[in-house]
């Protein structure tokens, strides 16, 4: 798994209180290649229901052992594979038209006190922020500014679309991105020892993470 993914999985099951309870039953909207589907399985203790649209990534996800239906979320594949106890969006929702959309066709897919996980990258970050300051939001090709993202969020327009989609969100988290372009070769942090970074970022993302976080991580439970 990239470092991206090994960090989010980091975010869902770390501090002592997992955003995803062992053994639940997880659909992953978006699966990929299922990266991360294997390790919550494998640490979570989880049975894990993965949604691709690319067959191809579908693929490659069932040859992980990995159950994978190929096409897009929708209230007949619901019917057909049947409820879970958490809906995992993971960098999805910014590729979608409509977000809200899909945050309403995973509540479908939920038993009763279900919940969404959801994680974005943080179009707040400093990096952004600090070409908007010069004039510049111009499309990368992968990143915060991702050049397939059709949305941007902050942390607050995420929990609004979180509550307007009738969830209430029971756990924030912010991945620090050790491996974001602007994280490793803009200034200052080019010129600092690496271990050095890596301290310097983690508390930041700790303690400001809407300025130093890469990615907002989100548990929403159903109200």
């Amino acid at each position: 798994a990239s470092r991206l993914v090994t960090s989010l999985a980091t975010k869902l099951r770390g501090h002592g209180t997992s955003m995803i309870p062992r053994g639940a039953r997880v659909l992953e909207v978006g699966c990929g290649t299922g990266s991360l589907s294997r390790i919550v399985a494998d640490t979570c203790g989880a049975e894990v229901v993965g949604i691709e649209p690319d067959s191809r990534r579908a693929e490659r996800a069932r040859a992980g052992g990995l159950q994978v239906h190929v096409g897009y979320l929708s209230p007949e594949l619901i019917h057909k594979i049947g409820s879970f106890d958490v809906a995992l969006l993971a960098d999805v929702l910014e590729h979608v038209p409509k977000p809200q959309t899909m945050l309403l066709l995973s509540r479908q897919a939920l038993k009763a006190g279900g919940a969404v996980v959801v994680s974005v990258p943080n179009v707040a970050h400093w990096s952004v922020r600090a070409d908007l300051v010069r004039g510049r939001f111009q499309s990368q090709p992968t990143g915060i500014m991702d050049v397939t993202h059709l949305r941007w969020f902050t942390l607050d327009t995420l929990k609004a679309l979180i509550a307007s989609s009738g969830f209430k969100v029971t756990s924030s988290r912010a991945t620090a991105g050790m491996t974001l372009p602007g994280n490793v070769h803009r200034r200052p942090w080019r010129w600092l020892p690496s271990g050095y970074r890596m301290r310097l970022l983690r508390f930041g993302c700790r303690h400001w993470p809407m300025l130093f976080g890469c990615q907002h991580v989100l548990k929403a439970e159903m109200i």
